[in-house]
């Protein structure tokens, strides 16, 4: 059965899903999705407020809703946040509706590119970012392999070759690594 012709990239927080992905759509000629920004225009209050307000569990339910509609559309490239792997249904999703590719990036590469960032409540804990992320790292970095059709490495590679390896994975369209620099 020929997959649907979405694009879903996951991985990691500050693995470049969004800027990769806002880019590849342009490129592409698709829409372009974020979950995380759909969660906020759906509710009215950002990413750190729901967390505050709802906790991780609240927000993983409308991640869920919103995975599950986001993934239902067609032509349409979709970033999805560092955790929307966790619950099965979302694996499911984006496993058969669609090209799903793991932005996989070194952890520091995730340290530097999320040091400044405010809108992460994960990363805002007791411990230190480079803990919690580590910890993120283990708990996710399987489901993220078993969901993707592809593994693109972005850690020291320009968001130019990243798309250029996105788009010579969907041309040969078979499963398969990629490690690009």
């Amino acid at each position: 059965m020929k997959k649907p012709s979405n694009i879903f990239l996951i991985g990691p927080m500050g693995a470049g899903k969004t800027t990769i992905g806002k880019q590849l759509a342009r490129e592409l000629k698709m829409p372009f999705f974020d979950s995380d920004r759909v969660i906020e225009e759906h509710t009215g209050a950002n990413i750190p407020l729901i967390f505050d307000l709802e906790g991780e569990e609240g927000f993983r339910k409308r991640e869920q809703a919103a995975i599950d509609e986001l993934t239902a559309m067609q032509n349409i490239v979709l970033a999805t946040g560092g955790g929307a792997v966790l619950r099965e249904e979302n694996r499911r999703h984006l496993a058969e509706r669609g090209t799903t590719f793991y932005l996989h990036t070194d952890l520091n590469s995730l340290l530097e590119r999320t040091r400044k960032d405010k809108n992460r409540p994960l990363l805002h804990g007791e411990e230190s970012p480079e803990i919690i992320l580590k910890r993120l790292m283990d708990e996710r970095d399987s489901l993220y392999r078993q969901t993707a059709d592809h593994i693109i490495d972005t850690g020291n590679s320009s968001i130019r070759g990243v798309i250029k390896a996105i788009i010579g994975c969907l041309k040969t369209n078979t499963k398969s690594t990629n490690k690009h620099s």
